[in-house]
């Protein structure tokens, strides 16, 4: 069975059906061509079979007219058809209930993506339909590439072809705090209240989480991937050494976060056994895909069942609910966890990603650290509002951040989102109009100095100018309970809406068939046979113009290596006559005297001159003895590489 039948099937409210099309082996073209007897067969029960029979044969009407008014002659022919669909979009009435215009408004609580999808236009129909017959004619062009000679260019093609598939998505980073009201802020906005667990002052995301649609079943899913075994041995072996070293002082950072890392997976076993005996296999029954290297996938009904079951690979310790009973947390073995949710549309190209903190000691973790806050396009700092301009932390991990979303990084804008704007003291003693009253002007005066602060933050305006950032006011409380403000003034809806906005700027169908079209010309022209004569004079015309633009590649490379050479020759000698001084300030600290200084530049000097405590600022050596170099060289990347 395809996709097709399996999204088709949901859709209609026919997904415990699934398996038995499954099993028969029913695919699009066979959907279309079941009769009666056949689909008595299929779904022995009258109520859902009434269903299916009325279903289908709407969606036969409705493929005859996509398919008469869908002509697939080339990209560009589809956009046009795109763009007036759009315009149509346009100068037509909004039917929504919205108070802007030519936007829709979201209301995950009301309406179903069931719903929204049968009220679509038959536009989305016909290109669902093509999607679909494209799809199958480059599977039926891979298979027959199988029968052909294993040349380069049928192996390109090949290749070209598998490429088609790759889901190309929007990355939104979220960072923020523990208790900041991150997992509270991404349910509320996609619709899924008992997603991500939260209200924990104790509990803490230990791991990146990546929130995106499943599109494919109606099941909630949990993709966990460890570290290899490999990795944690390594990672044994050096928290090991931090027991060692700091037995004496119990309260050191490092030494807590050992401990805790060691009691979550091993329970207070640890504290007898050798760091080699701590990788038994029996330590890892209950996650034999840890041992093999494989991925763990857990699918469930229901949010807060998937919500229960997720909770020991992602966080450190929580209170809540049936988390109480877990006895053993693997979150210290977990590299990443995605969870998927059923057809939520507005996650459909996007994918939201939990960040934790400012990256990992764990090299493997600290490395998609990195590579997912530079391949975001768009970054949420998340904070309590009442200190959200006060408070170091979030500032503090932008910073840090911003040398990876700014030159070479794909981020264009900084959202910095003030949560539990609803909480006010004193409350009580208010009128409803009142607290709505206070609320909105703490909000604008919470704007205001959060706009002022980012204004103070000349590292980050290197990479990020002021139009970047936006600032949001938000209430995951008042915007399910609409106590006293309404929906949109907790300004949820404007982050929908902008989650909405980069998902439309998405046609997975447009991408698929422009692909499909390029591969399908590269093969037409390939075959032709009357060229033969010409090919040596294209061949050659070809390759003196290649030659030709070569020369001017190269030019325009030399001139660039020898303006990036000026200036980070004058950075080094500018790094050799700071270096000192550089040094002088981390390594002999004004207040000396401090017990645990001693403890932390020792830190310092195992992890490689990064020190990353739970609390305060972090400790970069590497960055800031480099950090002549990098702002010597800050400029000119900008501008050749913009």
């Amino acid at each position: 069975m395809d996709d097709f039948v399996c999204k088709k099937l949901t859709e209609w409210g026919l997904s415990d059906w699934i398996e038995r099309f499954k099993d028969e082996g029913i695919d699009k073209e066979s959907l279309e061509c079941l009769e009666d007897q056949e689909i008595d067969h299929l779904i022995p029960k009258v109520g859902p079979r009434s269903k299916f029979k009325k279903r289908l044969k709407l969606f036969k009407e409705e493929q005859n007219t996509a398919h008469q008014e869908a002509e697939i002659v080339s990209p560009t022919h589809f956009q046009q058809q795109q763009e007036e669909a759009a315009d149509s979009d346009q100068a037509g009435p909004s039917t929504s209930d919205t108070s802007v215009k030519g936007k829709r408004k979201l209301d995950f609580q009301r309406e179903t993506p069931a719903k929204r999808r049968q009220c679509d236009t038959k536009g989305s129909y016909s290109e669902e339909f093509i999607l679909s017959d494209v799809k199958n004619i480059m599977r039926c062009v891979y298979e027959r590439l199988n029968f052909e000679e294993n040349t380069k260019l049928n192996a390109f093609l090949k290749t070209k072809i598998c490429d088609l598939d790759t889901d190309k998505r929007e990355l939104v980073g979220v960072f923020g705090k523990t208790g900041a009201g991150k997992s509270s802020l991404i349910n509320a906005i996609i619709g899924e209240s008992n997603l991500l667990p939260s209200g924990s002052i104790k509990a803490c995301t230990s791991v990146m989480i990546k929130v995106e649609a499943n599109m494919h079943n109606p099941k909630y899913e949990a993709e966990i991937e460890f570290i290899t075994k490999e990795e944690w041995k390594d990672e044994l072996w050096s928290v090991c050494n931090i027991l060692e070293n700091n037995q004496e002082n119990g309260e050191d950072e490092d030494y807590r976060d050992t401990v805790e890392k060691l009691s979550a997976l091993y329970g207070e076993e640890w504290r007898n056994i050798s760091h080699e005996n701590l990788m038994d296999n029996k330590y890892f029954r209950e996650i034999p895909e840890f041992l093999q290297n494989k991925r763990k996938i857990l699918t469930c009904e229901s949010a807060r069942e998937l919500s229960a079951k997720f909770v020991k690979y992602t966080r450190s310790d929580s209170s809540d609910g049936e988390s109480k009973e877990v006895k053993r947390w693997y979150w210290p073995v977990v590299k990443c966890v995605t969870v998927r949710v059923p057809n939520n549309h507005l996650l459909q190209h996007v994918t939201l990603v939990d960040l934790p903190g400012c990256g990992d000691r764990n090299k493997s973790r600290d490395r998609l650290w990195k590579g997912f806050v530079g391949k975001c396009s768009t970054v949420w700092i998340v904070t309590e509002i009442n200190r959200a301009a006060a408070e170091k932390e979030p500032w503090e991990i932008l910073e840090s951040a911003c040398s990876l979303m700014g030159n070479g990084g794909q981020c264009q804008q900084i959202h910095f989102i003030c949560t539990k704007s609803d909480l006010l003291e004193n409350w009580d003693d208010h009128s409803k109009d009142a607290i709505r009253t206070l609320i909105l002007k703490r909000n604008m005066t919470a704007k205001k100095e959060v706009q002022k602060e980012f204004s103070k933050l000349n590292n980050v305006k290197k990479h990020f100018s002021d139009d970047c950032l936006k600032v949001f006011t938000v209430s995951s409380k008042e915007f399910l309970k609409k106590k006293n403000l309404q929906r949109d003034e907790t300004e949820i809806t404007e982050l929908q809406e902008f989650l909405q906005n980069l998902n439309d700027c998405h046609s997975e169908t447009f991408n698929y068939v422009s692909g499909a079209f390029g591969i399908l010309s590269l093969i037409q022209g390939s075959s032709y046979k009357d060229m033969a004569g010409s090919k040596a004079d294209v061949c050659s015309i070809l390759g003196e113009k290649l030659r030709n633009e070569l020369h001017h590649i190269r030019k325009s490379m030399d001139e660039t290596y020898e303006a990036f050479e000026k200036c980070l020759n004058e950075g080094v000698e500018k790094s050799k006559s700071s270096c000192e001084v550089t040094l002088q300030h981390i390594l002999y600290p004004k207040k000396s005297a401090n017990p645990g200084f001693h403890g932390v530049l020792k830190c310092v000097v195992e992890n490689g001159g990064i020190h990353k405590p739970k609390k305060g600022k972090q400790i970069n050596l590497n960055l800031t003895l480099s950090s002549w170099l990098i702002n010597s060289i800050d400029e000119k990347f900008k501008k050749t590489f913009p």
